[in-house]
């Protein structure tokens, strides 16, 4: 069930679940709730603008918590576009090497999700925010410098298709922290041998916590702020 914190609680501490909007980066969406409460806000783990859903919001003296929301277990829903590669693994960027779906069955999807449980390595993007050299790896991919990116291992406890309307492929996946679902995306494409990008992501679930009982920003100021205020 939802629960809205008011204001004058959030600004001695608490929890406040938003649902990131589309094309919103993640800071621009607490940017917006910090200028309505007038307190000192931070998110447990960054969406991607591209992406929707659930960021877990800690104020006052709740920021403390940060760390320990971060390290949650997360889950996703989404879609991978089969037949092209993106250089960002998603919409960010131009689809291209476009290959056929020709011989591409529903067996070799479903079969092709369990290289991808349990605990794997994977290489982040290199269009991420990951350091390299002191500096964040997007910057050094846009000038064209050359990055590699150590694999980290990660844990995927759940990789489920939930429907095949190819070149889409619709998925839920519970994942650790720290797991790139583009980079998902991308190494699941080329296991089938086609290449793959994420077209739509959403984040449902960090820990015990539900997309459906957050509020968007605009929600936000709507019942914080109504006509009648």
């Amino acid at each position: 069930m939802k629960h809205l914190p008011e204001i004058a609680e959030l600004k001695e501490g608490g929890v406040l679940l938003i649902d990131k909007p589309l094309h919103w980066t993640s800071f621009y969406a607490i940017s917006k709730v910090r200028k309505m409460i007038h307190a000192k806000i931070g998110h447990a783990g960054t969406l991607d603008p591209l992406a929707t859903g659930l960021l877990i919001c800690c104020t006052g003296k709740f920021t403390k918590k940060i760390s320990a929301f971060q390290a949650l277990p997360k889950e996703y829903t989404g879609t991978i576009h089969l037949g092209a590669t993106t250089p960002t693994y998603d919409l960010e960027s131009e689809p291209q090497d476009f290959k056929s779906l020709e011989g591409i069955t529903e067996a070799q999807v479903f079969e092709a999700t369990k290289k991808f449980l349990g605990t794997i390595s994977q290489v982040p993007p290199i269009h991420s925010a990951i350091k390299q050299d002191g500096k964040r790896a997007y910057e050094l991919a846009r000038k064209g410098e050359e990055i590699q990116l150590k694999p980290r291992l990660i844990n995927i406890s759940a990789f489920e298709i939930t429907a095949i309307k190819l070149p889409e492929i619709h998925f839920r996946v519970a994942c650790s922290t720290g797991t790139y679902i583009r980079s998902l995306a991308n190494d699941f494409g080329a296991t089938l041998g086609c290449g793959g990008y994420l077209q739509g992501l959403r984040r449902t679930k960090i820990g015990d916590f539900l997309a459906e009982d957050a509020y968007t920003p605009e929600q936000l100021k709507a019942l914080w702020f109504n006509s009648n205020s």
